[in-house]
């Protein structure tokens, strides 16, 4: 018996080594779906890598990513979903809202770890922040949270102004939340809101009419996937309307808008790399708290400020985080 041990033993170390080394060189497998392109979205995913990095993957060696866009269009991303589903990825990571909703609606069993400006509560996604519970977790920028501030922001620069315009997508899952957030601001600043709704993007210039109409003197663009994919249209037709329009991601100020105040969004496409670790090494989603955003970025574009003759208060100058001149 004891000879039928030694020879055993060493066979059976054996093939726990090999399994050990074959669990730890499997190339792990992440299905990203994005709702915009790979252009638009490079920043982002260049974080979104770093933050891999940081963590000890290698793209291509010890982890894959499959890639799916849906370029701008909604309706592409239930096939996209399902096409992730199909080839049995670890987990899935979401940018958007729509990206979200398509994911969680494809699979019940892939962890999905995702990436919003609003708040995934009030979006119906998960059941709490501290216990999201089913399959998904991630980061969240709570937008409703922020509505207020960039009010404030309109009122510094503006300190006669009446009338806010809000440009927002009905059809966004937290496009209450954030109404609500907006009027409760508005109140203690003493501002009327024009709330102009959008359905689709052809709209853009007749919704710009009614806000025009209604005699608003600002605008405020509330986070959504299909205004900001929209950006050009909404600057030239807030510059046309000498409209001074604050938005609630800093890409689009980069790209000509006047103003931001929101989560800093490559921070948090760095940060959503930690989850697909965690979950990847056996951690599940439902334990997983939902983060809230730790990195907030004031960002002032003077070209577009200057397009519609309006000059920013040296004090709002002073607080930014990046100027573009």
């Amino acid at each position: 018996m004891f000879r039928r041990i030694l020879i055993c033993l060493p066979l059976t170390l054996l093939l726990l080594t090999a399994a050990e080394a074959q669990q730890r060189d499997k190339v792990a497998r992440v299905g990203f779906l994005g709702f915009n392109n790979h252009i638009a979205s490079k920043d982002f995913i260049d974080a979104f890598r770093h933050g891999l990095g940081e963590l000890g993957y290698v793209e291509g060696k010890t982890i894959h990513i499959e890639y799916r866009w849906a370029d701008t269009k909604p309706d592409r991303l239930p096939r996209l979903a399902e096409e992730l589903v199909g080839l049995k990825v670890d987990v899935i990571f979401a940018a958007a809202a729509p990206s979200i909703k398509a994911a969680k609606n494809a699979t019940q069993s892939i962890p999905i770890v995702f990436e919003m400006l609003a708040d995934p509560v009030s979006a119906g996604f998960v059941a709490s922040l501290a216990r999201p519970g089913a399959n998904l977790t991630g980061i969240a920028g709570l937008a409703p949270e922020l509505s207020g501030k960039r009010l404030e922001l309109l009122k510094e620069i503006l300190p006669k102004l009446a009338v806010v315009g809000i440009l927002a997508n009905p059809r966004n899952p937290n496009f209450q939340s954030v109404l609500k957030e907006s009027e409760l601001a508005a109140l203690a600043l003493k501002l009327r809101l024009h709330v102009a709704k959008v359905l689709e993007p052809a709209r853009l210039a007749e919704v710009f009419e009614t806000i025009a109409k209604g005699r608003a003197e600002a605008l405020s663009v509330i986070p959504d996937s299909m205004l900001l994919n929209n950006y050009k249209t909404i600057f030239k037709l807030a510059a046309q309307h000498r409209l001074p329009a604050v938005y609630g991601t800093s890409a689009v100020v980069e790209h000509g808008g006047l103003m931001t105040y929101a989560p800093s969004q490559a921070d948090m496409w760095r940060r959503v790399a930690s989850y697909v670790d965690k979950i990847l090494k056996g951690a599940k989603p439902a334990d997983l708290p939902i983060e809230q955003p730790t990195k907030f970025e004031l960002v002032i574009n003077l070209n577009a400020a200057k397009q519609i003759g309006l000059i920013i208060p040296p004090n709002v100058l002073a607080r930014a985080d990046r100027v573009i001149r």
